[in-house]
């Protein structure tokens, strides 16, 4: 088949569109391919580290950008930075991104596209791309929810359609009615797999039925269709809300990333697609339709090569990064002073469960746009029966029963934050967070540090055992996240404790997990402050003071340890109750075991790799002059916490508790 033969096949049908418009866009596909022409040179000269080419499907990035308003976001990958450009971020900043220079997006923290702005309304991607669907939901459902009829987009590849984000991102927008449009940008491989070897069906619009959802193939090569299109459709979910999946069939013209090259690629293939260029077959219909001319485009390609030239010189001449590790370590988090609201003197007995719920209560009567997000939540109240009677106070709306699908709603959630509203996701059980693992870890909690937009989510996490749930209903999971830069983790064991630090979870502006022992629901009450009150993180409470020895713990340890000392009313001992593990209370810590030389850690966690560790190491290098024994850790032990309860109860730290602290208190 000829090339000319090969160009018939574009129908570049205008419409009512202006010469103006027209000629745009050619300009605005132009200039990325530009672009790219240089950082491929830049490439081979060591002067940028790696290059993701979208050489052949500047129409889909351009077209889908041109038709969505300027404050409407747009959630590319790492192919479009026909987005970037359609959105006018500057050339220079987008260069020193590429150099990792201080003037990028990302302080150096991240490369290429991993990376949003709030000003151009664009949230980048991360190399776990299922989640950047989620957030679209979110983002959508924060525009729902204010009603401003505004739409979404949202960039995937034909590969990211394989991962289970995808079909829980698509669930959860067909069943809210949420306006996204899904963009799928099928372009033959992911890395060297062709598509044969990654679905098996015809077309990935044809998912759509699956859930319930209109979607169309669109000619990813066709600007005019692209756009014209994606215009139509965007307009009619600002009016009518819902989710569209769109598949754009173009083809990848370069590697995965320029090191992997095309070698697989059979020769043939690459001859079809290099005739359906998208540039230069609509700029052959401009010049034929005299929409404008060669000297028009010799002037634009001149004027964009100087625009590249004098902004890439601009960020050469641009100092390196400057190291500075108290910046680094800052921004890791949003900034957050908590707003002490102190307690009321009129208190009423209530336990664990009922401060939970009512600290989310108040939480929903301040912050009017908090969302609460979870399995049975709504009408049901939750399995733990925390949010009963919430929807009648709340509504559907702020109460919303979710999807079994923990991971998507996770990345919801922090899509939400980005549109400026604030969410609570409940786990159901916190043994369930394995399948939104990836979002809480990489996503909410390198946010901040990445491009210095904050995940204003809490994730609510009933957790441990004691009650003969099995391996699956009764971890104590918090080491998970201990480990991770950028998370905060609570741990109350008290109901004065967990309605407080409850309502500093909602307030601070950072992803926080939430632990609450389930064993403690019912069985714990104490007299807690009526009304709104904050209690702030990385205080921990000493609840027993004596001289002999420190033991600390958090959650249902602390409670093990109390009623051992009531056993052993000998033992004067320091009692402290940590509250928060990140942040943590060093300097209690610290302070008491200099005072008593003696320690004991309890945690309900496995040994190898918790928390006791670490409180451990932090005494050995702090308190080791001051010590009188070794510091010892007590845990539950090295196996999946069981069913039966003797097997249970021989599981739990609980006890051999009291034996390791009497040998201690006798060394």
């Amino acid at each position: 088949m000829s090339v000319s033969e090969e160009k018939l096949k574009f129908d570049f049908d205008r419409k009512e569109y202006t010469n103006e418009l027209l000629v745009s866009l050619y300009t605005k596909m132009l200039k990325p391919r530009l672009i790219e022409e240089k950082m491929l040179i830049l490439l081979r000269q060591g002067k940028i580290s790696k290059w993701f080419s979208g050489i052949g499907q500047e129409a889909i990035s351009v077209g889908v950008t041109a038709a969505l308003h300027q404050d409407e976001y747009v959630l590319p990958m790492h192919r479009n930075l026909g987005v970037f450009t359609t959105r006018d971020v500057p050339l220079y900043r987008l260069f020193s991104q590429w150099q990792g220079k201080a003037n990028g997006f990302t302080n150096g923290r991240d490369r290429s596209f991993h990376f949003g702005t709030q000003e151009y309304n664009i949230v980048g991607m991360i190399s776990h791309l299922g989640p950047q669907l989620g957030v679209a939901c979110g983002i959508a459902l924060g525009n729902l929810l204010k009603k401003n009829n505004k739409a979404t987009a949202v960039f995937t590849g034909e590969g990211g359609t394989s991962e289970g984000d995808f079909h829980e991102a698509l669930n959860i927008a067909s069943v809210w009615s949420l306006p996204v449009l899904f963009c799928i940008e099928n372009n033959g491989y992911g890395l060297s797999t062709p598509t044969i070897e990654q679905y098996n069906c015809k077309n990935l619009a044809d998912r759509g039925i699956g859930y319930g959802m209109e979607s169309y193939v669109i000619d990813g090569n066709n600007i005019l269709e692209v756009y014209d299109k994606v215009n139509k459709l965007a307009d009619s979910i600002r009016q009518n809300p819902r989710p569209i999946l769109l598949e754009f069939k173009t083809f990848r013209m370069r590697g995965h990333e320029e090191a992997s090259g095309t070698k697989y690629v059979p020769q043939e293939l690459m001859d079809h697609w290099a005739a359906k260029d998208p540039i230069e077959n609509y700029k052959e219909y401009l010049l034929e339709h005299a929409i404008f001319s060669i000297d028009d485009d010799v002037e634009r390609r001149s004027s964009i090569k100087t625009e590249i030239e004098s902004n890439w010189e601009r960020t050469s001449k641009e100092e390196k990064i400057n190291v500075d590790i108290d910046k680094e370590l800052k921004e890791v988090y949003k900034d957050f002073i908590v707003n002490i609201a102190r307690p009321s003197s009129n208190t009423k007995e209530i336990r664990l469960i009922d401060a939970i719920s009512e600290g989310l209560q108040e939480g929903m009567r301040r912050h009017d746009d908090l969302i609460i997000m979870g399995q049975d939540v709504a009408d049901y109240g939750g399995v733990f029966k925390i949010t009963e009677g919430f929807v009648a106070e709340f509504g559907k709306d702020r109460v919303r029963n979710t999807p079994i699908c923990e991971s998507a709603v996770v990345s919801t959630a922090y899509g939400l934050s980005v549109n400026g509203v604030k969410a609570v996701v409940e786990m159901q059980f916190a043994d369930f967070v394995s399948s939104g693992f990836n979002p809480i870890v990489n996503l909410l909690a390198k946010s901040h540090y990445r491009w210095n937009q904050s995940a204003d989510v809490v994730v609510r996490m009933p957790c441990g055992g004691g009650v003969g749930a099995g391996p699956f209903h009764s971890q104590t999971n918090e080491a998970w996240f201990t480990k991770t830069p950028g998370l905060k983790v609570v741990y109350p064991a008290f109901p004065i404790d967990a309605k407080g630090l409850l309502a500093t979870s909602i307030e601070d502006p950072n992803p926080v997990l939430f632990f609450e022992h389930k064993a403690l629901y019912r069985s714990i009450r104490q007299e807690v402050p009526e009304g709104y009150y904050t209690i702030p993180f990385g205080k921990a409470s000493l609840l027993k003071e004596g001289n002999e020895i420190t033991i600390i713990s958090y959650g249902a340890g602390v409670h093990w340890a109390l009623e051992v000392l009531e056993k052993q009313p000998q033992i004067l001992a320091d009692v402290i109750d940590l509250r928060t593990l990140q942040p943590l209370d060093v300097d209690t810590i610290v302070e008491s075991v200099k005072k008593t030389g003696k320690a004991i850690i309890l945690q309900e966690d496995s040994m190898f790799g918790g928390v006791a560790s670490d409180i451990s190491a932090l005494i050995m290098e702090n308190c080791f002059q001051y010590l009188d024994a070794p510091v010892k850790r007590v845990a539950s032990l090295e196996t999946p916490i069981p069913f039966e309860p003797a097997l249970e109860s021989q599981y739990l730290a609980k006890n051999r508790f009291e034996k390791e602290l009497l040998e201690l208190y006798r060394y």
